[in-house]
């Protein structure tokens, strides 16, 4: 297999661009740094591709391998052709690979190997045969042989026929091509298996073509099958499969062996073919439905993570709860917990008046400008009695509801609890809905990604390939945003490029002992962080104030000298960074980039990336992005009526749509069919969480608690 050629071939990239890949993986190059600094030698591929192509990369070489081991083992049993190996080098994907493996497999005692001890595969093979002449029975005769087993003409046919039967069995074109007619004309389909009323009512007599069924839909039906509510299984025209039989095996339609042939094709279809096919169909169909939802996961992650900060806020947290009443956290701009308390405004207490007397009087102790607000239970009841009592401020304090997935498992955590050994978890958590206002890639970092809540059937997927995707996209998240290595934690700088959790320790540990990093060459110091990861991390790890002003910026230490080169060329010196300087890229599209970056010694694509840093020097991207809708005053479902136009926050996109938090309780779904006027094939295409839209509202039904919205005709 040529890797290289098919990669190419797939992602539709220059050859010299994938070997350099290719090269810059097996080195040991992380995919943010190679993204990010090795542009010329790529062409600019972002991260997100840099990941498929190394996914698919190590696929490829598995398959490689595999085909090899499986060549080996056809050889050492003496049976291997130019035509099987042929076969073997032809297998495009694992499964292909397996069916030509198949007639050579080990296996375990079945019908056929009986039969086959009994004597009995010369005549199955007899039977099979195109040029046979003789009739079944005739032929038969001779194998009966009681001292075997084979007492009469009938039980040598039997046998005969079991052999048949798998011989087709293995046959790894008629596998082929009962796939590609299953996959082109089969329908997935399902039953109820109770009269009971379930969430799978939908599903109780359902049907729907391979070839269209959208992968959530599969999800669900596994769901209701593994929990004993549906019967799944794919449906074909049994008629249609005989066919491709007939044009493998049945050659000769008018022979003395057609009915015995006929016999064993449905035999083998039945019992053994359709069977293992059918699994092998379904479980490609779950695979592809597990990835697409893992990309939808990593998809929703992504801009929830890159949620633009509120910046130089004190935030007063309220985590709602009814019996054990509301915890109240207050956090200072730079993250310090400055007060904690807790009321009781719900029910069953109901003290709203002491609740409020209590909440003015933190407002106005900690000078609090936004209240965070968790949108878990009792969260409707909470944001009324705090936008009934923040009325009083005349808009000097606003709130924010803030999806509050995950907090619990963090105030659970050992992370939590060294950071708060004084809080019980209840507090924590509160601390955490503050900071995930103000710095929400910091404070979600802290937490399992898969509990952060905005994926879809995140608990019936791989559960290692979902963790693999999604520390994927922290990585990329945290690495864009840059990360201040003076402040920054060891949850935030265990995702930076080339530093390992025990590395990330070590650094904070050698800042507690040595005080604040003065430089980034500083980091070689630091147990276990080698050249290596040194080169992988340096530049994106800030240093603001620090002796060097390009520590600041996303500049690379490698690329120092060409940033000075190039600030002499546009007349700039190093100390203009303190402020930045904002025409450097006009000047540098003036002055001709390919002209400087052979005067600097660089490529033209890190010329550019060192210009934008340099025009403002800890620039961070995520403040170019909407920032949180901060409300005054709160709505009820009662209060929505059809027609009103809304603005709303993108909570969550799934396949079938998107979930927008317009200010209630309860977050509206607009359908993947209301998105736009044209044709949406996927929700991902119009929005992404944390998008600020328009919506009008469709339709509400209070009893279950479900908004129809519309973003057409809503701006």
């Amino acid at each position: 297999m040529d890797i290289l050629k098919k990669l190419c071939e797939e992602f539709s990239l220059r050859r010299d661009y994938m070997e350099n890949i290719i090269s810059l993986i097996d080195d040991g190059n992380t995919i943010p740094f190679i993204a990010r600094y090795r542009k010329e030698m790529h062409g600019a591929v972002d991260d997100q591709v840099l990941r498929q192509i190394a996914d698919r990369l190590q696929y490829l070489r598995n398959l490689a391998q595999k085909q090899e081991d499986v060549a080996a083992a056809i050889t050492e049993q003496g049976k291997m052709t130019e035509e099987i190996r042929a076969a073997v080098d032809a297998a495009e994907t694992l499964a292909a690979l397996e069916d030509v493996y198949r007639p050579f497999k080990q296996k375990r005692r079945t019908r056929a190997t009986i039969a086959k001890e009994r004597g009995l595969e010369p005549l199955a093979l007899a039977l099979l045969s195109p040029e046979n002449e003789s009739a079944p029975e005739s032929l038969a005769k001779s194998y009966v042989d009681p001292e075997k087993d084979v007492p009469d003409v009938a039980a040598a046919l039997a046998g005969a026929n079991d052999i048949a039967a798998e011989i087709m069995s293995d046959s790894p074109e008629l596998r082929r091509d009962l796939k590609t007619l299953i996959n082109k004309r089969g329908l997935l389909v399902s039953e109820g298996k109770t009269e009971d009323e379930t969430v799978y009512d939908q599903y109780k007599n359902y049907g729907e073509a391979l070839g269209k069924i959208p992968g959530h839909r599969i999800l669900a039906l596994n769901r209701g099958e593994k929990e004993g509510v549906l019967k799944v299984g794919v449906q074909i025209d049994e008629a249609d499969a005989m066919f491709a039989f007939d044009r493998h095996f049945l050659k000769n339609k008018n022979g003395p062996a057609a009915d015995f042939i006929r016999a064993a094709e449905h035999d083998s279809y039945n019992r053994l073919v359709f069977p293992s096919v059918e699994r092998e169909i379904r479980a490609a169909l779950t695979e592809e439905a597990q990835e697409q939802a893992i990309r939808v996961f990593g998809q929703n992650l992504k801009p929830l993570l890159l949620q633009p900060p509120i910046k130089g806020k004190t935030v007063l947290a309220v985590d709602p709860a009814y019996r054990t009443g509301c915890k109240l956290a207050v956090v200072d701009p730079n993250g310090k917990v400055l007060a904690t308390d807790v009321i009781y405004p719900t029910p069953p207490q109901n003290k709203t008046e002491e609740s409020a007397k209590k909440l003015r009087l933190l407002i106005d102790r900690c000078r609090v400008d936004c209240i965070s607000i968790g949108n878990g239970t009792a969260g409707r009841e909470a944001e009324q009695f705090v936008a009934d009592v923040i009325k009083d401020y005349g808009g000097k304090v606003t709130y924010a509801v803030v999806n509050e997935a995950g907090a619990s498992v963090y105030s659970a955590s050992k992370l939590a609890a060294k950071e708060f050994p004084q809080f019980d978890l209840t507090l924590r958590s509160a601390v955490s809905i503050a900071r995930r206002l103000q710095d929400p890639l910091s404070e979600l970092v802290k937490i399992d990604p898969k509990s952060i809540g905005v994926g879809q059937y995140q608990h019936d997927l791989p559960q290692s390939r979902l963790d693999e995707c999604l520390t994927g996209v922290v990585e990329d998240c945290v690495n864009a945003v840059g990360v201040d290595l003076n402040t920054a934690s060891p949850s935030v700088l265990r995702y930076v490029a080339g530093v390992s959790s025990s590395v990330a320790e070590n650094i904070v540990s050698y800042r507690d002992e040595h005080g604040a990093f003065a430089a980034r060459t500083e980091l070689k110091k630091v147990k276990g962080l080698g050249p290596k990861a040194y080169e992988q991390c340096a530049g994106f790890l800030r240093i603001p104030g620090g002796k060097e002003p390009l520590d600041n910026t996303g500049v690379h230490p490698e690329s120092y000298a060409a940033a000075g080169t190039l600030l002499k060329l546009m007349g700039k010196e190093n100390g203009d960074l303190s402020v930045g300087v904002p025409d450097l890229p006009a000047r540098l599209k003036a002055y001709g980039a390919e002209k400087a970056a052979k005067d600097c010694g660089v490529g033209v694509p890190t010329l550019n990336d060192i210009a934008l840093e340099l025009a403002k020097p800890g620039r961070d991207l995520r403040d170019t992005l909407p920032k949180p809708i901060l409300r005054g005053d709160v709505l009820h479902m009662e209060d929505l009526k059809e027609g009103m136009t809304l603005k709303g926050t993108v909570r969550n996109v799934t396949d079938f749509g998107a979930f927008v938090d317009i200010g209630v309780h309860q977050d509206g779904l607009v359908h993947i069919s209301q998105l736009s006027d044209r044709y949406v094939k996927h929700p991902s295409e119009v929005v992404k969480v944390g998008d600020i839209v328009n919506v009008k509202v469709l339709s509400v039904d209070t009893g279950k608690k479900r908004i129809s919205l519309t973003m057409k005709g809503a701006d």
